[in-house]
């Protein structure tokens, strides 16, 4: 008798660690979207503060997907240096959700379907031009192509794009 209620306690047992177990690995492989990939990336802080401030965190974290031409905390120092304004200063101008929405473009574009010269329109309704050898959006760098995530794709530039007038 002692035998068999050890043999029970020891399969349940076995079966609560199995579904933990399983629980945890799912949650670990489940993607991240657009938003929290680049968080976790450490190195788009003035991007998501900028999202942040222009109201477009819960649209980049939608179904999309979306293509994301994310500059880096960097690119975004070293425009604040030629426009000689702060960082305040950036987020708080009218056309801060103009400008994010020019890095995005609809649907999921990886850098193997871009095409030298092609002109893609992006969520601010106007275009941006790619170049190849080296990848170029205008005149930015693509540093790191192809980070997937739940809803789309990112990649990383080195300049933050300003639609023309």
């Amino acid at each position: 008798m002692k035998k068999t209620k050890f043999a029970f306690v020891l399969l349940a047992f076995m079966m609560v660690v199995s579904f933990t177990a399983n629980a945890l690995a799912a949650e670990q492989t489940e993607a991240k979207d657009i938003v929290e990939t680049a968080v976790a990336a450490g190195e788009f802080n003035t991007l998501a503060a900028a999202l942040e401030k222009a109201g477009l965190v819960d649209a980049l974290k939608g179904e999309g997907p979306f293509t994301v031409f994310a500059p880096t905390d960097e690119a975004f120092d070293k425009l604040l240096k030629e426009l000689g304004v702060t960082a305040d200063q950036l987020l708080a101008r009218e056309d801060l959700a103009t400008i994010l929405q020019y890095h995005v473009i609809p649907g999921k574009v990886l850098s193997s379907d871009l095409k030298d010269g092609m002109k893609v329109k992006t969520l601010a309704g106007k275009e941006v031009t790619i170049s190849l050898n080296p990848t170029r959006v205008n005149n930015a760098n693509v540093t790191t192509a192809d980070i997937e995530a739940s809803n789309g794709v990112i990649h990383v530039i080195d300049a933050v794009l300003i639609p023309a007038e």
